[in-house]
């Protein structure tokens, strides 16, 4: 499970604002954000196992992320990894509308998944959950969880009210942006059992911000793109516990050839 709340061009002073989780087990063996060796543009964190990421901006403008469709008829191993869909978009010069398209026609290689891409003047998602296409999406407060965009899961729920409410205030932080996504509180038995969960899972998985001594969630990531030319980023990295282990704080001036 993971989970994304932002808002695409509500804010003038900020096109873009990001809270995310990223929930995963604790032995995978994973890299803080960081700028990459063979890709120095690129600011992502790193699946040591595939090598790929789950969310990265880059210092040209461009963002992408992706989460897992949890899709119980399909269960068998894919021959891609999910986590190359971005790294591709990231280290790619495609607009975000022909990147999609031509994903859409090797979607079939990937487990289920959902995929946000934007070089700032637009944001499009996909998923190869459903049969629909590629959708630029509208300046509004969206959620993306395990399910379709915008699936009223509690968790979704919670947070866009959050962050509707923060840009109310306009107290737009790193802390402010994490608070969007620290909940641990367990909503009760309202995930759609659609999703392949038992109860007790379902329970498990049901809050925003997850911790089991064997899954949970391993960080939180929060980001803005500002009027001007400035990207700011912040990686919190948690343990098993949910304790906080690590932060690493990044600020980009956009290339905006």
């Amino acid at each position: 499970m993971c989970l994304l709340i932002f808002a695409h061009q509500v804010s003038p002073d900020y096109p873009l604002l990001v809270a995310a989780n990223r929930d995963e087990f604790h032995a995978r063996p994973t890299t803080i954000s960081d700028f990459w060796a063979d890709y120095p543009e690129l600011l992502a964190g790193q699946d040591l196992l595939q090598g790929g990421t789950w969310m990265g901006i880059t210092r040209n403008g461009r963002f992408a992320a992706v989460t897992n469709y949890r899709d119980p008829s399909r269960t068998d191993e894919a021959p891609r990894s999910r986590g190359e869909i971005p790294l591709k978009y990231l280290t790619g010069s495609q607009s975000p509308q022909d990147f999609l398209y031509e994903l859409a026609t090797m979607a079939q290689d990937y487990a289920g998944f959902n995929v946000l891409v934007s070089d700032r003047n637009s944001l499009w998602h996909y998923t190869n959950g459903d049969k629909n296409d590629p959708q630029r999406l509208a300046p509004g407060i969206y959620g993306l969880s395990n399910a379709s965009l915008d699936t009223p899961w509690p968790k979704v729920m919670l947070g866009k009210a959050k962050l509707l409410a923060l840009l109310k205030t306009g107290a737009i932080s790193h802390n402010t942006l994490a608070d969007v996504v620290s909940s641990q509180h367990l909503p009760g038995q309202n995930i759609p059992q659609a999703q392949g969960l038992d109860g007790t899972m379902e329970s498990v998985l049901s809050p925003q911000f997850i911790v089991t001594d064997t899954y949970g969630t391993r960080s939180t990531t929060t980001l803005w793109f500002d009027a001007g030319a400035q990207t700011s980023w912040q990686e919190q990295s948690f343990d098993a516990k949910g304790v906080l282990r690590e932060v690493q704080l990044k600020e980009i001036i956009v290339n905006k050839r």
